[in-house]
């Protein structure tokens, strides 16, 4: 199975953080990576792999090396994308019809969710005696979709339409008849009872397959590319690399779309917990550990937007990036990403030393970019640091796409990092 199959095949099985995180825990314990719990004692050896999880949607994995360690080399990633979210209660009949209450999460492309099947998948917390357990859920079929409003009803909308998230985008389930059948469908699905389940945190999702297309088929299409590639990526690195001098490790965290203020986000303490910890566990001194950190190189990972074929306009005329010419490193002087001329440059050394292509992206300098999870992540571990991303197009919409090359030279790239 080449890259992308495998990288294709990845992304359907994790419809949301939850699967994702789980498919790449899976990939970590088949490669030698032993799990570590936040709430018991670490034991940490020389020579040793381990992961350790946050609230089913976040990891962090680390390797160490067989003789001590000067710092740590870490490679960023997020395991969220854009969606919608099943509110607690969210059944709603009204009419003839059954539809579900959701609320947005993040900043999807709205109008790309209309008029095709969905489907729900995340996560439950059931009762499991006095206690609380949660359990991964897949409906994996077309259960619900949102439809347009006919032409002949909004003749504007092909001048531009503002979406009501409370009007126009609540999913159609069924008619009047199937109340309570979702909530019974996502319950056997998990194999509990529907009065087991507590709560639940759910998500729609697009079934569509992936695909590659075009001329040679350079570029591939398919769901939450934005960030799963660069995640995926990181942790396939990670396990084909042994670390020298430096612990080696990949943080993938959660809720980066809606600004990573969560426990298991950027913007948390998830990170520095870990880092300490593992630094005591191996027997470092206080200082040592701050010393490390001090000397230590982080890339934060997340897409990038490749110039649009119909829209070259809306690109810095200098500073553009195209799919399948290599890894791009991000800029803003504002500091939504935290590139600066040190770390650009040695990620680009980086680089060289693997063969890989580098490119250089920016705003243009009257638009307003969009920031990620390197900026949030230094503010609590002060590192240096360099954005980059692989060029997709159609970023935040339910179908997005990539170059077929980027994808094998960022593995490529992350690899040389670790290695050393």
């Amino acid at each position: 199975m080449d890259v992308m199959e495998r990288f294709l095949n990845f992304a359907e099985q994790s419809p949301t953080a939850f699967h994702a995180v789980a498919n790449l825990t899976e990939m970590l314990r088949e490669n030698g990576y032993s799990e570590l719990k936040e709430t018991d004692p670490w034991l940490v050896d020389a020579g040793g792999k381990y992961y350790v999880v946050r609230n089913d949607s976040a990891l962090i994995a680390f390797a160490v090396p067989e003789t001590g360690f000067a710092s740590f080399r870490m490679v960023a990633a997020h395991a969220d994308s854009p969606t919608f979210k099943l509110k607690e209660h969210f059944e709603n009949k009204s009419e003839a019809y059954v539809r579900l209450s959701v609320e947005k999460y993040g900043g999807m492309i709205m109008s790309t969710w209309l008029d095709r099947p969905l489907s729900v998948a995340g996560r439950l917390a059931v009762r499991s005696g006095d206690t609380v357990s949660t359990r991964l859920v897949n409906l994996d079929r077309d259960a619900v979709l949102i439809p347009n409003l006919p032409i002949h009803f909004n003749r504007d909308v092909n001048k531009g339409y503002e979406f009501n998230p409370q009007v126009d985008l609540m999913p159609l389930y069924g008619d009047e008849s199937s109340g309570g059948g979702l909530m019974k469908e996502i319950a056997e699905a998990a194999g509990v009872e529907p009065e087991a389940v507590l709560s639940h945190d759910l998500f729609l999702y697009s079934r569509q397959n992936g695909s590659v297309w075009g001329a040679g088929d350079a570029y591939f299409s398919c769901g939450r590319i934005d960030d799963l590639e660069c995640a995926w990526a990181a942790v396939t690195a990670m396990v084909g690399s042994a670390p020298h001098d430096a612990i080696n490790v990949c943080a993938v965290f959660d809720n980066e779309e809606v600004g990573s203020g969560s426990r298991q986000g950027a913007d948390s303490g998830f990170l520095y917990d870990t880092l300490t910890r593992t630094g005591f566990a191996l027997g470092a001194s206080d200082g040592e550990i701050r010393a490390a950190i001090a000397g230590s190189f982080m890339v934060s990972a997340d897409n990038a937007h490749a110039v649009h074929p119909n829209h070259p306009d809306e690109y810095d005329p200098q500073n553009r990036v195209y799919m399948n010419r290599g890894i791009v490193i991000k800029h803003n002087a504002s500091q939504k990403y935290t590139t600066d001329a040190v770390s650009s440059a040695r990620f680009a050394l980086i680089c060289e030393k693997a063969g890989v292509p580098v490119q250089h992206f920016a705003n243009r300098a009257d638009m307003p970019g969009g920031s990620t999870l390197g900026n949030k992540s230094v503010s609590h571990v002060s590192v240096e640091c360099v954005d980059i991303g692989l060029a997709q197009l159609a970023m935040h919409s339910v179908c997005e796409t990539a170059g077929v090359k980027d994808l094998p030279m960022l593995i490529r790239a992350l690899e040389t990092l670790w290695n050393g």
